[in-house]
């Protein structure tokens, strides 16, 4: 298992680095259909500071208390995705055709903006739980690698 780091610079900076680039990735998250980013970037850089996180406090930390929670967010993703779909469906569209997604109150372009939101929401749920999980299934590998050659 990973353990936590010992010099006060490098958890100081963690403490300070880890927020804002999680902040980062909700911003390119929801702003990504409008430029560059998305689902799946946002995910990546929310990954990568959980990851960062695990590097620097340790897994089982309190400040990595995000980590076991996305880890147990497995396929949520994945609901989002196809509920949104689900939903199209429902309403007399095709799969993840917005025009057909009945929320009441909005019109057809907030409709639209709704549902790529979520859509998104969803990829980003299961990049970032991917990237954890393998992040912290290697770091299992080795220490069971360790125990039975040690």
């Amino acid at each position: 298992m990973i353990q936590a780091h010992d010099s006060v610079i490098v958890r100081t900076l963690g403490r300070i680095v880890i927020p804002v680039a999680q902040l980062f990735g909700i911003y390119v998250l929801v702003f990504g259909q409008h430029g560059p980013g998305g689902g799946f970037v946002g995910g990546v850089i929310l990954a990568a500071s959980m990851i960062l996180a695990i590097l620097i406090f340790g897994r089982d930390a309190p400040d990595s208390w995000l980590v076991p929670k996305v880890l147990h967010g497995d396929g949520l993703g994945l609901l989002i995705f196809v509920g949104v779909g689900g939903l199209c469906l429902i309403g007399g569209g095709q799969f993840l055709n917005y025009s057909h997604l009945e929320i009441p109150g909005l019109d057809d372009a907030s409709r639209h903006y709704v549902g790529i939101l979520m859509t998104q929401f969803g990829v980003a749920a299961d990049v970032a739980v991917t990237g954890v999980s393998i992040a912290v299934s290697l770091s299992a590998d080795d220490e069971d690698e360790e125990a039975t050659h040690g």
